[in-house]
């Protein structure tokens, strides 16, 4: 078995200890991504590491806004949208998204037939219609119909306990 067993694991009630439960949560690594979508006075973006593939057939995929966040409006409303998942180099563009919608200048981009930003330099993008959308408490789970899909090699940017990781190839 692999792993380090000299550290037992610490059991809590996650309603009691939110803290805790995110820590929790962080030692899953994820991946990185941003979404964009044309919002009402231009481009937006922005920072997440909640994304799924939900089916093939249909070609689905879900994401999960804060609902806290200013820009939660803005990508709840979103009809059109893209996720990019970001290489391991593309630090800066996740930093950028994280601390403004419009963080454009971070990245070199074009606009789709929908006016949704495209990110240059991802390992994939998923340009999506947005399907249904389903409350989860301090979120809310956004799927959306897959319409066009585009990838390349690489090894992705992931986050894992507070800070990113990288893999070797």
């Amino acid at each position: 078995m692999d792993g380090d067993l000299s550290h037992s694991m610490q059991t809590f009630d996650p309603a009691e200890d939110s803290r805790a439960f995110r820590e929790a949560l962080g030692s899953f690594a994820t991946g990185v991504t941003v979404v964009t979508a044309q919002g009402p006075d231009g481009p937006v973006g922005i920072t997440a590491s909640s994304f799924a593939s939900v089916s093939l057939d249909p070609p689905l995929v879900l994401w999960s806004p804060q609902k806290s966040s200013r820009r939660f409006p803005l990508f709840r409303d979103a009809r059109h949208y893209a996720i990019h998942v970001l290489d391991g180099h593309q630090q800066e563009i996740c930093r950028a998204f994280t601390r403004e919608a419009n963080a454009f200048h971070a990245c070199d981009w074009t606009e789709d037939a929908n006016g949704v930003p495209q990110i240059a330099g991802c390992l994939a993008r998923y340009d999506c219609t947005q399907e249904i959308a389903h409350d989860a408490g301090d979120h809310l789970i956004i799927i959306g119909r897959v319409t066009s899909a585009a990838f390349r090699p690489g090894l992705p940017l992931l986050f894992q306990g507070g800070r990113f990781v990288s893999l070797k190839g």
